[in-house]
């Protein structure tokens, strides 16, 4: 018995050393630096959105979403990754976009400026029929209207513009040669937003508001002959196989905005947020430059492929800024103020 006790206290000493030592202590910061390591590892777990696109894989939209996509995980250190779906692949086929990325449905869209118009009326501004005669115009106008329109997508839209990207001024797309006014009545035209359609109707024909993911076949089927769009467009959508001619009479400049939830947005860091800024600037920049070359391109595609560009000559374009006037006039009565203020600003910055 004497013998149990010297051993019970031997080892209940030896335990006391070991506290003494530091023993239970390590063993505490391995288990906290096991616990550490764990926490440090799910902080470093980056933020993923998904971006949504309706335009085909190689269009120069879905291309530049793609590479903002690679700027922003290199800005960010990894912290956001944006995994980009093309091609409508989420369903959303355009004008419900604006209101899709307030209420989060997806986190980050690109959506065509006056295809959400419906929603916010200013962004219709972008393509008031022959507002812009050139692609420098089209810039300025751009660099004039974005604070008023980064405005409009925070207070009003609960979005952030991370950038504003353009497309080719758009012309027409047809089956038969339209070199007048007398040549466009009776045509049944795609058109893509509310501007588009009143110059076809003011025109003499016919406007068709169709989702891009419909205009192939509407051409095919014979529910349209005729599209109004840009150079990229037509090519995305193989217009040699269902028309012959293309009319360049720059009637509209249009955009696209990329914007992401407010809500996602405000959840990162303050840096994480200036490197996507600062990513969304670069890649506006970078866009707005590839641009003017990109439409001469996809011209020359469409003409080597049987499209035969008809330029159009001085009265016929003159006669389409005419019967388009009262369109700018009244769109102007009744747009917000914030577009009329724009509309003064461009006409001082271009002379007119």
């Amino acid at each position: 018995m004497r013998k149990i006790w010297i051993v019970a206290a031997a080892l209940l000493t030896f335990s006391f050393a070991l506290a003494g030592c530091g023993g239970s202590n390590q063993a505490d910061q391995t288990a906290g630096s096991q616990t550490g390591s764990e926490s440090s590892k799910e902080s470093a777990e980056p933020v993923k959105w998904i971006v949504n696109s309706v335009w085909p894989e190689d269009n120069h939209h879905s291309q530049g979403l793609h590479e903002f996509a690679a700027k922003v995980k290199e800005a960010t250190g990894g912290k956001v990754e944006l995994d980009v779906m093309t091609g409508g692949a989420l369903s959303y086929k355009g004008p419900e976009l604006l209101k899709a990325v307030r209420d989060g449905l997806v986190p980050v869209s690109d959506m065509l400026t006056s295809g959400v118009a419906g929603d916010e009326p200013l962004f219709g501004l972008v393509t008031l029929p022959f507002l812009v005669q050139s692609f420098e115009e089209g810039k300025k106008l751009n660099e004039i209207a974005r604070p008023y329109f980064d405005k409009a997508a925070e207070e009003k839209w609960n979005q952030k513009i991370l950038y504003i990207a353009p497309w080719p001024p758009a012309g027409f797309w047809t089956k038969n040669e339209v070199h007048s006014l007398k040549d466009m009545e009776g045509l049944k035209m795609r058109t893509y937003d509310e501007n588009g359609a009143l110059v076809v109707e003011a025109a003499g024909g016919t406007p068709h508001p169709l989702p891009f993911s419909e205009v192939y076949s509407s051409l095919a089927t014979g529910v349209i002959d005729s599209v109004l769009t840009s150079t990229p467009t037509a090519v995305d959508a193989k217009f040699w196989e269902v028309l012959d001619y293309y009319v360049p009479a720059n009637v509209t400049m249009a955009t696209n905005l990329v914007t992401v939830n407010l809500d996602q947005f405000n959840k990162l860091d303050k840096e994480t947020q200036e490197a996507i800024i600062q990513a969304g600037k670069e890649m506006e920049a970078e866009m707005w430059e590839k641009v003017a070359k990109l439409d001469q391109e996809q011209e020359g595609i469409a003409n080597e492929n049987g499209i035969k560009t008809l330029q159009p000559d001085e009265a016929f374009l003159k006669e389409l800024s005419e019967v388009t006037k009262d369109i700018r006039e009244n769109w102007l009565k009744q747009a917000p103020a914030e577009a009329q203020e724009i509309v003064e600003k461009f006409h001082q910055e271009v002379g007119r």
